[in-house]
């Protein structure tokens, strides 16, 4: 942070790969600048002051030329700047050569927020969640004028231009939460442009990834609580109400029932055949019904399929009226058009906002 009476910070903190090797360049020209900077300037006031008019110095016999200062102060200039470019040019590929396996994200730049893309279609507004220790990859593009992603904690920058994909690539080392900025000044709310990057570790990144993104998600205690969950997001209360109806047979009280399939023939409601109508579905259709109903196979793994028929044994006539309620405002059927992580999102995490009421310092 600084020593004796200058406790602030000089540099953001190094929370990438390259954050180390981007500050020891950076320091090395700065302080080679420096250097020759006091040389110079100590020189040039020595002679203009030693040689000024009127003072009395032999200036008999004035050398004009010697070859070997020349060579010094011509070569070692020469061989700094020659090493620092291949320094510099190292770097640069290093920092701009792309991972393979690496994380992929995309990102939309607009004025003014950044919108990313995950490649399992969670999407995020102004924040950015990434494990730490894992190359991220972005693959950006601007909706409308020259933006600029710009992780200084990650020592990492590179124009978001319209028409055009761009990348820039960062390999977090430490967990936390760090700025999102924009580099390039994009209109009026430039300075608002702002956003989150939280970097998670391997337990958090597991957590983020089961809630779908959602970090406002409550994190279930029990299979029932998991089930509702999962009936909340897959919408399932849109069709299968407290009552029959047109779209769907009600499941209420449904476990030991016996339902007549369209092929005529009976089969007793129990765990097999729960899991049977979630990951196939089309296999058997209760009668006076059409074979609309999505299949789930593949989309959701066993514990799923197990924590949404403990839920649906809980199914009364009122619960199985289920509505989503608005995770802010608790407000019933608000925000209906909307999933709860767009939700989520638009209500906390609007631009500088954030920063001003949620930000955690980096650990």
């Amino acid at each position: 942070m600084g020593w004796g009476p200058f406790q602030f910070q000089f540099m953001p903190d190094q929370a990438s790969e390259h954050a180390a090797r981007y500050d020891l360049l950076f320091g090395t020209i700065t302080l080679l600048t420096l250097i020759f900077t006091v040389v110079v300037s100590t020189m040039v006031i020595f002679f203009a002051y030693r040689y000024k008019r009127g003072t009395k110095r032999d200036r008999r016999n004035i050398v004009t030329h010697n070859t070997a200062m020349e060579l010094v102060w011509m070569g070692v200039p020469l061989v700094l700047a020659l090493g620092i470019f291949a320094w510099s040019a190292k770097n640069f590929i290093d920092v701009r050569t792309m991972p393979k396996d690496g994380l992929e994200i995309f990102v939309i730049g607009k004025q003014w927020m950044w919108h990313f893309q995950h490649p399992d279609g969670t999407r995020e507004n102004n924040e950015l969640h990434v494990p730490v220790g894992r190359p991220v990859k972005l693959t950006m593009i601007s909706q409308d004028v020259i933006h600029a992603m710009y992780l200084p904690e990650m020592r990492a920058q590179y124009h978001v231009v319209p028409g055009r994909y761009t990348e820039l690539q960062f390999t977090p080392t430490k967990p936390g939460k760090y700025k999102i900025l924009c580099g390039m000044h994009c209109g009026t709310q430039h300075s608002e442009m702002v956003g989150q990057l939280i970097v998670l570790n391997d337990r958090e990144w597991a957590q983020w990834l089961e809630k779908d993104g959602n970090r406002f998600k409550d994190t279930p205690l029990n299979m029932v609580e998991a089930g509702a969950q999962i009936w909340q997001d897959k919408a399932c209360f849109n069709c299968h109400t407290g009552v029959d109806n047109p779209r769907a047979p009600t499941l209420v009280g449904l476990m030991g029932k016996t339902r007549k399939m369209s092929d005529g023939s009976s089969v007793v409601a129990d765990r097999d055949y729960v899991r049977e109508s979630i990951v196939m579905p089309h296999n058997r259709t209760t009668a006076g019904y059409k074979q609309t109903m999505p299949i789930y196979g593949g989309h959701l793994t066993e514990i799923q399929v197990l924590q949404l028929a403990e839920y649906i044994k809980t199914l009364t006539a009122s619960t199985g009226e289920y509505q989503r309620t608005d995770v802010k405002r608790n407000e019933v059927g608000s925000n209906a058009n909307k999933s709860n992580v767009d939700i989520a999102n638009t209500s906390e995490s609007a631009g500088n906002a954030q920063f001003r009421s949620s930000e955690v310092p980096a650990r």
